[in-house]
């Protein structure tokens, strides 16, 4: 069963996004370096995600842990989905990918493995 990990917005002014999301939404910001950072729920309830700026993904995406990612990829392809672009690595023992549902929405895939790079 997978459960939703975060959330990613893209952005192209890391300043200005994370002003807005913490004026606006009152989630607090910590920053990854220059590029990307973290938005976190204040009193650790609900769901964190992360500002990064505007790659491949143009648009806001829900990421889901699974067990595995190629088991979740072949079911989607079974089922009329397709995986866009390669399982990354992200760092020693996790990866992600990006997956096109059968409605041609792109959801973020994430799982966490020995074996990941």
């Amino acid at each position: 069963m997978a459960k939703m990990e975060h959330f990613e917005i893209p952005t192209d002014d890391i300043a200005r996004a994370q002003k807005f999301y913490s004026t606006v939404l009152g989630y607090e910001y910590e920053p990854w370096g220059d590029e990307m950072g973290m938005l976190k729920q204040p009193d650790d309830e609900g769901v964190n995600g992360d500002l990064h700026i505007r790659g491949p993904v143009p648009h806001p995406t829900v990421v889901f842990t699974v067990e595995r990612i190629e088991d979740t990829v072949a079911l989607a392809v079974i089922n009329g989905g397709e995986l866009v672009g390669e399982i990354e690595p992200m760092g020693e023992t996790a990866r992600y990918a990006y997956l096109r549902d059968s409605e041609g929405n792109i959801i973020g895939l994430y799982d966490e493995s020995a074996s990941a790079s």
